[in-house]
């Protein structure tokens, strides 16, 4: 492709565990795209892709960086920092008496009647958590002076012991974060290398227990993303670009590197996020506004549901068993991609996941040294991906290896062919994945059979299908970016900043006119951390109440539905009759005449970036016999199947593919199954009508 080396590209990148992907996006719409092998040091990877996309343009990659204003990057630093426990050496400094808080996790207990699990991996280990004489009341007065020669003592013992980070978590200091402040001074004053976490700045808001996990892992955290963003900005700058780096948040929005790095745990879920955010947009495209998105890449399988184009939060995460109550979109997590691991465990039975064969040296069938049968060895050996064809040519599969795999360590104890385990193996993968989407939908108060299945990802639309018609859903939506999903969302994403605080009292009681103050202030200190208004074309300001029945533990975030910037007594009441509903639709109940209560505020300003342009093409004829490039065996049950296969790119808007089929997209293999047909739709994305032969309709 020859580029005019003067056009503006926004580039999106997404690092996930097996690939890196990029999208490039001009202001009329023009698309380009492609995958490289994620790296150890990600940075790396993401040069590689950028040299990638330079040379589909036909042009140097410093050119194509000097005309790149923004970078937007999804990234799993953070992520697999916690996961594989290799971050910071973190020192705690808590009000005295309490710094065991972190151990006592509210009683919660993954297994609770397992008495051989193990406690979670300290992060903090208990010689590094410190109390201080210092004490507030409920109000925020003080109780007790901080002692600051004992902080002053604590820092200098802490840097002795090699610590490279201090969390700072006292009580009630999200009503008065004075003390925390105070103590931040004093460490800067001692040691300003290292890098500090305050409750009151990473999470604001009541429950001792949430607040002191989050600080600590944003203090596990940060030091690493911190590192990496500073390392990848300035590989990029040696490459000529001179634009502006941001990065995916687990909230849905993107912010510039430095808010990131002083809030690392907001990007926890930075590389899905992208996904989910692309789903609303392209869910908006395709006239579906209730859609459940699944993408699967490598080693996971992540799920979340978008109701009227909304991406759901959650404040109740839990990373690595460890609880994170940041604002973070609701995306459920499996360990079954396509490099999954099937294995036979001590009982005898088949299993599939959560341990994958990454990308090195991955996959049997990928002939780099790994021995061990995977979801991709299963589907080259299905006929479901052609081994050839696989990247769009730019890598070859050897099936004789996955056969081989699958035939030691599956088929010949079990003493079955290899076809038979293949497709157990497929149907317990279809499974557990149609487990994972009753888990966000059904579970939430969701009927699946009301939404639209996004299927994205490398191997998720191989999938799709058979899910569909387990879960009793009629539509497959599989968009023509599926490979590099996250990467797209990346490029359509708006900037946004969740600020909260806690307000505790009764709804009787709530000072309307104290509430309207707190959120404009609220406001102030999100446009003031935002940034980034040159990329920026309006500004939006969402508003919510964390709201329960008195006596309840558990609250439900209710969006206040207001026109104008001050929330008036009409405004409430409607707010409160949508918490009535929510609350019956999470908890089968609501009960009108028990008194609310009201925990916190929360705000989301958004700073709405110039929607992205993609332009509509005009049907032409259905029959997709000009697309059509061979016929291969494949395996739906153990009768093998002759079905044709075609060429994605050669398929235009209009063409309408029967099932049983198999649809090659670079990046992606579709599989249309029987009883089922697919439609290219006017953005040529694939739209797979399934046919309920299950009795899920109902």
């Amino acid at each position: 492709m020859n580029q005019d080396k003067a056009t503006k590209w926004v580039l999106g990148v997404d690092v996930g565990g097996t690939f890196t992907d990029l999208v490039a996006s001009t202001e009329d719409g023009q698309l380009v795209s492609t995958k490289t092998p994620s790296t150890p040091d990600q940075s790396d990877g993401v040069i590689n892709g950028v040299q990638k996309i330079a040379d589909l343009l036909d042009i140097s990659i410093e050119d194509f960086l000097a005309n790149c204003p923004l970078i937007v990057h999804g990234t799993t630093v953070a992520t697999n920092t916690l996961l594989e426990y290799s971050g910071a050496k973190v020192g705690l400094l808590t009000t005295e008496g309490f710094r065991d808080e972190i151990e006592f996790r509210r009683a919660y207990k993954e297994s609770v009647f397992s008495v051989r699990l193990k406690a979670p991996h300290q992060i903090v280990p208990r010689r590094f958590r410190i109390g201080i004489r210092e004490r507030l009341d409920k109000d925020g007065n003080i109780i007790k002076e901080l002692d600051e020669q004992a902080v002053r003592q604590a820092v200098q013992r802490l840097v002795e012991e090699g610590i490279e980070a201090i969390a700072v978590c006292f009580l009630f200091s999200f009503v008065n974060p004075m003390h925390e402040k105070r103590v931040k001074e004093i460490i800067e004053e001692e040691a300003p290398h290292l890098f500090v976490s305050l409750s009151s700045e990473v999470l604001p808001q009541i429950r001792e227990f949430e607040r002191v996990s989050t600080t600590i892992v944003n203090a596990y955290t940060g030091p690493s993303l911190q590192s990496y963003l500073n390392h990848l900005e300035s590989k990029l700058q040696e490459q000529g670009f001179r634009g502006e780096l941001f990065v995916m948040q687990s909230n849905g929005g993107v912010q510039n590197v430095e808010q990131t790095g002083k809030l690392a745990a907001g990007s926890l879920l930075s590389g899905p996020a992208g996904g989910v955010s692309a789903g609303a947009f392209i869910g908006e495209k395709s006239g579906n506004d209730n859609i459940i998105t699944v993408d699967m890449g490598g080693t996971s399988y992540d799920v979340s549901v978008i109701e009227q184009l909304q991406p759901t939060i959650t404040t109740e995460s839990w990373i690595s068993r460890y609880r994170v109550a940041l604002p973070m979109m609701d995306i459920h997590t499996i360990g079954s991609g396509g490099g999954s691991i099937a294995w036979i465990d001590s009982g005898g039975a088949l299993r599939v996941g959560p341990q994958s064969a990454g990308s090195f040296p991955g996959p049997a069938c990928y002939g780099r040294g790994g021995t061990e049968p995977t979801v991709t060895d299963v589907n080259v050996l299905l006929g479901y991906i052609n081994p050839d064809n696989f990247l769009g040519g730019e890598m070859k599969l050897d099936r004789n290896l996955a056969e081989q795999a699958i035939m030691k360590h599956i088929a010949d104890p079990l003493g079955i062919s290899p076809i038979e385990a293949a497709l157990a193996i497929s149907r317990i993968v279809n499974s557990d994945m149609s487990n994972a989407v009753q888990y966000v939908s059904s579970q939430r108060g969701y009927d699946p059979r009301d939404f639209a299945l996004m299927a994205v990802g490398g191997a998720g639309a191989i999938h799709a299908g058979r899910q569909a018609e387990d879960l009793g859903i009629n539509t497959v939506i599989v968009p023509s970016l599926a490979p590099v999903f996250s990467a797209f969302g990346d490029v359509a994403a708006n900037l946004k900043v969740t600020e909260l605080k806690t307000r505790f009292e009764d709804l009787p009681s709530l000072n309307l006119e104290q509430v309207n103050q707190d959120f404009e202030q609220m406001e102030k200190i999100a446009r003031e951390k935002l940034g980034g208004e040159s990329i920026v074309d309006h500004f939006e300001t969402r508003r919510y109440m964390d709201m329960r029945y008195k006596g309840e533990v558990h609250e439900v975030t209710v969006p206040v539905r207001s026109r104008t910037k001050r929330i008036t007594s009409l405004n409430l009441d409607a707010t409160v009759k949508d918490f009535h509903e929510m609350h019956e639709r999470l908890y089968a109940h609501q009960d009108p005449e028990q008194t609310i209560e009201i925990l916190n505020l929360r705000l989301d300003l958004i700073g709405v970036r110039k929607k992205l342009v993609i332009t509509d093409e005009s049907f032409g004829e259905e029959d997709p016999s000009l697309a059509k490039i061979a016929e291969r065996t494949v395996y739906f049950e153990n009768n093998p199947m002759t079905i044709p296969i075609y060429d994605g790119s050669l398929l235009a808007p209009g063409n309408l593919i029967a099932g049983p089929s198999v649809i090659e997209e670079w990046g992606t293999t579709i599989v249309v199954y029987p009883g089922q047909e697919a439609l290219i739709d006017a953005n040529r994305n694939c739209i797979i009508e399934v046919q309920q032969m299950r009795g899920n309709q109902q």
